[in-house]
Protein backbone atom coordinates (compact mmCIF):
# COMPACT_ATOMS: atom_id res chain seq x y z
CA UNK A 1 0.00 0.00 0.00
CA UNK A 2 1.40 3.48 -0.93
CA UNK A 3 0.58 6.91 0.82
CA UNK A 4 0.23 9.60 -1.86
CA UNK A 5 2.10 12.95 -0.55
CA UNK A 6 0.44 16.49 -1.20
CA UNK A 7 2.04 19.57 -1.52
CA UNK A 8 1.88 21.42 1.92
CA UNK A 9 1.95 24.76 0.25
CA UNK A 10 1.46 26.38 -3.47
CA UNK A 11 5.07 27.30 -5.15
CA UNK A 12 7.42 25.76 -7.52
CA UNK A 13 8.37 21.58 -6.83
CA UNK A 14 11.84 21.17 -7.15
CA UNK A 15 14.47 18.58 -6.37
CA UNK A 16 15.20 18.02 -2.30
CA UNK A 17 19.20 18.15 -3.72
CA UNK A 18 18.03 22.34 -4.08
CA UNK A 19 17.33 22.83 -0.12
CA UNK A 20 20.76 24.87 0.49
CA UNK A 21 20.78 22.68 3.90
CA UNK A 22 23.07 19.78 3.56
CA UNK A 23 20.43 17.52 6.37
CA UNK A 24 17.99 17.99 3.47
CA UNK A 25 19.83 17.85 0.00
CA UNK A 26 21.84 14.88 0.79
CA UNK A 27 18.52 13.28 2.32
CA UNK A 28 19.89 12.55 6.19
CA UNK A 29 16.33 12.67 7.29
CA UNK A 30 14.77 11.09 4.31
CA UNK A 31 14.06 11.28 0.44
CA UNK A 32 11.14 13.77 -0.40
CA UNK A 33 10.73 17.23 -2.70
CA UNK A 34 10.94 20.59 -1.98
CA UNK A 35 8.63 23.31 -2.92
CA UNK A 36 9.69 26.55 -3.15
CA UNK A 37 6.48 28.93 -2.27
CA UNK A 38 4.44 31.89 -3.86
CA UNK A 39 5.04 35.52 -2.04
CA UNK A 40 2.50 36.57 0.51
CA UNK A 41 0.79 35.48 3.65
CA UNK A 42 -0.58 31.49 3.27
CA UNK A 43 -1.37 28.39 5.03
CA UNK A 44 0.56 24.76 5.11
CA UNK A 45 -1.90 21.84 5.25
CA UNK A 46 -1.07 18.76 6.00
CA UNK A 47 0.26 16.52 3.08
CA UNK A 48 -1.36 13.40 4.09
CA UNK A 49 -4.32 12.38 6.92
CA UNK A 50 -3.19 10.83 9.84
CA UNK A 51 -1.72 12.51 13.33
CA UNK A 52 0.03 15.12 13.87
CA UNK A 53 3.14 13.47 15.58
CA UNK A 54 5.65 16.53 15.81
CA UNK A 55 4.50 20.30 16.01
CA UNK A 56 6.61 23.21 15.90
CA UNK A 57 5.82 26.64 14.70
CA UNK A 58 7.99 26.12 11.82
CA UNK A 59 7.93 22.43 11.19
CA UNK A 60 5.64 19.08 11.58
CA UNK A 61 5.40 15.76 10.81
CA UNK A 62 2.49 13.32 9.82
CA UNK A 63 1.92 10.43 10.94
CA UNK A 64 -0.44 8.73 8.44
CA UNK A 65 -2.33 5.15 9.17
CA UNK A 66 -0.13 3.50 6.67
CA UNK A 67 3.14 3.94 8.28
CA UNK A 68 4.28 7.12 6.14
CA UNK A 69 5.56 9.96 8.41
CA UNK A 70 5.83 12.95 6.30
CA UNK A 71 7.84 16.11 7.65
CA UNK A 72 6.75 19.04 6.49
CA UNK A 73 10.06 21.77 7.36
CA UNK A 74 8.50 25.75 6.35
CA UNK A 75 11.91 27.22 5.49
CA UNK A 76 15.41 27.00 6.45
CA UNK A 77 16.97 27.95 9.60
CA UNK A 78 12.95 29.12 10.56
CA UNK A 79 13.66 27.62 14.21
CA UNK A 80 15.78 30.84 14.89
CA UNK A 81 12.63 32.91 14.42
CA UNK A 82 10.75 31.18 17.57
CA UNK A 83 7.72 30.95 16.69
CA UNK A 84 7.21 34.99 15.15
CA UNK A 85 4.97 35.09 11.84
CA UNK A 86 4.40 31.31 12.03
CA UNK A 87 0.10 30.92 13.77
CA UNK A 88 -0.84 27.13 14.43
CA UNK A 89 -4.02 25.71 13.73
CA UNK A 90 -3.71 22.08 15.31
CA UNK A 91 -2.22 20.68 18.50
CA UNK A 92 0.32 17.29 18.99
CA UNK A 93 -1.71 14.73 18.72
CA UNK A 94 -4.84 15.72 16.77
CA UNK A 95 -6.19 13.69 13.61
CA UNK A 96 -5.98 15.40 10.77
CA UNK A 97 -7.11 15.06 7.06
CA UNK A 98 -5.03 15.85 4.15
CA UNK A 99 -5.40 19.63 2.37
CA UNK A 100 -6.37 20.47 6.24
CA UNK A 101 -4.94 23.70 7.58
CA UNK A 102 -1.75 23.39 10.34
CA UNK A 103 0.11 26.37 10.09
CA UNK A 104 -0.61 30.19 8.78
CA UNK A 105 3.06 31.75 7.39
CA UNK A 106 4.11 34.26 5.03
CA UNK A 107 7.23 33.13 3.18
CA UNK A 108 7.83 36.68 2.00
CA UNK A 109 8.27 37.56 5.94
CA UNK A 110 10.37 34.49 6.58
CA UNK A 111 13.20 35.53 3.11
CA UNK A 112 12.66 39.20 4.79
CA UNK A 113 15.07 37.89 7.67
CA UNK A 114 17.03 36.15 5.91
CA UNK A 115 16.32 32.66 5.61
CA UNK A 116 15.23 30.51 2.46
CA UNK A 117 11.13 29.73 2.13
CA UNK A 118 11.66 26.26 0.96
CA UNK A 119 9.75 23.72 2.41
CA UNK A 120 10.95 20.28 2.27
CA UNK A 121 8.82 17.35 2.17
CA UNK A 122 10.32 14.24 3.38
CA UNK A 123 9.57 10.76 4.11
CA UNK A 124 10.74 10.08 7.76
CA UNK A 125 13.06 6.23 7.75
CA UNK A 126 12.37 5.30 4.59
CA UNK A 127 14.71 4.19 1.38
CA UNK A 128 14.86 6.49 -1.20
CA UNK A 129 13.50 3.34 -3.33
CA UNK A 130 10.42 3.41 -1.11
CA UNK A 131 9.02 6.88 -3.23
CA UNK A 132 7.64 6.53 -6.96
CA UNK A 133 5.76 9.44 -8.56
CA UNK A 134 7.83 12.06 -7.42
CA UNK A 135 7.29 15.16 -9.04
CA UNK A 136 10.28 18.00 -9.09
CA UNK A 137 9.54 20.42 -11.30
CA UNK A 138 6.37 22.54 -12.16
CA UNK A 139 4.02 24.86 -9.94
CA UNK A 140 1.89 22.92 -7.97
CA UNK A 141 -1.02 24.13 -5.32
CA UNK A 142 -1.86 23.16 -1.68
CA UNK A 143 -2.97 19.21 -1.96
CA UNK A 144 -1.38 18.42 -5.55
CA UNK A 145 0.81 15.34 -5.38
CA UNK A 146 4.53 15.53 -4.81
CA UNK A 147 5.09 11.72 -4.49
CA UNK A 148 3.63 8.82 -2.76
CA UNK A 149 5.55 6.73 -0.24
CA UNK A 150 5.39 2.79 -0.09
CA UNK A 151 4.49 1.37 3.50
Amino acid sequence: MSTEVGSPVAGLATAISEVPDPVFSQAMVGPGVAVKPTGGRADAVAPVAGTVATLHPHAFVIASPGGAAILVHLGIDTVKLKGEGFELHVAKGDVVEAGQRIVTWDPSEVESHGYSSICPVVALDVVPDALTDVREDGQVVAGDPLFAVGA
